[in-house]
């Protein structure tokens, strides 16, 4: 190359600031542009979906890894697993699936699927551990109180207020460290309140974020209260 010439730069996707590609330059390239706040909400979310396809085969293998330690000795897991078969349900390492998710979601549960993990999207083994207790609390309501999945809003948001309050993902530390809510008081409620709302309003049944705390206010009481299969809210 002639003293001259200009090495080529990254080559940028649109307008989004995100440089595709694995090689050193257009990693570091992306690194500093996040670190700095240069790319836009865009380019991140295809940062982060090259990221993750990237990584797709250590985070399942992590995940998994975590997933079978857990099933084994979590005390939540093994309790849940427990009253779980008592129901006729069984789940396990081989319904109990991790896979890459496009969605920002750490889990699902689907009744003739069993459980998702997104493995792209678990920070460490407690936040497996608290994503596998919420999904198993919704398939312990699916076989206990059948319930109606696609067209009951009141059934959605009583299961999703129940699995935030057992499962220990709305405990403070996890609130404090994760979503850096420093409230002593009430953090708790709000923290279920916010989570039920948020899965409520995107069922397709719910008109909006206003009726998707409608419905969870409407059935908060009952379902807050309702610690089934615990004595009491166990985390």
């Amino acid at each position: 190359m002639s003293g001259d010439e200009k090495s080529p730069s990254p080559e940028i996707q649109g307008s989004s600031n995100f440089v595709p590609g694995d090689d050193f330059t257009a990693k570091w390239t992306n690194y500093f542009r996040l670190a700095f706040g240069r790319m836009t909400d865009d380019g991140y979310r295809q940062w982060k979906k090259a990221r993750d396809l990237r990584n797709e085969a250590s985070d399942c293998a992590k995940c998994e890894k975590d997933r079978d330690y857990l099933l084994n000795y979590s005390p939540i897991i093994r309790f849940m697993r427990q009253n779980i078969n008592k129901l006729g349900g069984d789940l396990h390492s081989g319904n109990i699936r991790c896979r890459r998710c496009d969605t920002r979601q750490s889990g699902g549960f689907e009744p003739s699927y069993g459980i998702v993990l997104c493995a792209n999207e678990l920070r460490d083994q407690g936040h497996v551990e608290d994503t596998i207790a919420h999904e198993m609390i919704h398939a312990y309501d699916h076989l206990r109180f059948q319930v109606q999945w696609t067209d009951n809003l009141r059934h959605a948001a009583c299961t999703e207020i129940r699995a935030s309050a057992l499962s220990g993902e709305c405990r403070w530390v996890r609130e404090f460290f994760t979503k850096g809510q420093y409230k002593f008081t009430q953090q708790f409620q709000e923290c279920i309140r916010r989570r039920a709302t948020i899965s409520v309003a995107n069922r397709p049944e719910c008109k909006d974020d206003v009726h998707a705390a409608k419905v969870v206010n409407e059935v908060w009481d009952s379902c807050f209260n309702d610690t089934r299969p615990f004595d009491e809210v166990y985390r």
